[in-house]
């Protein structure tokens, strides 16, 4: 080592890659722990899913049901499930993005959007 400070201290690097890995880790269970909700149709058709994206719920208000005209449910279930996903990424994005810029800016970390 350089006297003055002139060589980063190892040790203090690794423990505050340690540390980002504990926040990143927990932050992803948060995530898989919180549900977030989208709809559809005025709110006929709802979604849930968690933060990581994993449908939990789906309510369809009976008014939405028509025997004859299953295609505009389909419709109505999908755009419900994007709704409730791009909340979701919405959530990882505030929950990871600080800490995948603390590790670099996010690229190169597996299972992450960005």
């Amino acid at each position: 080592m350089i006297p003055g400070g002139g060589q980063p201290n190892m040790q203090q690097l690794l423990q505050q890659a340690q540390k980002m890995q504990q926040d990143l880790q927990q932050a992803q269970e948060e995530l898989a722990n919180t549900e977030v909700d989208g709809q559809a149709g005025g709110g006929l058709v709802k979604a849930t899913v968690t933060g990581s994206g994993e449908l939990r719920a789906l309510k369809i208000d009976p008014k939405a049901v028509d025997p004859e005209d299953t295609e505009t449910l389909a419709d109505l279930i999908v755009a419900a499930v994007q709704a409730a996903n791009e909340n979701a990424q919405t959530l990882q994005q505030q929950k990871l993005g600080p800490l995948a810029q603390g590790l670099g800016g996010g690229t190169g970390i597996p299972g992450l959007p960005f």
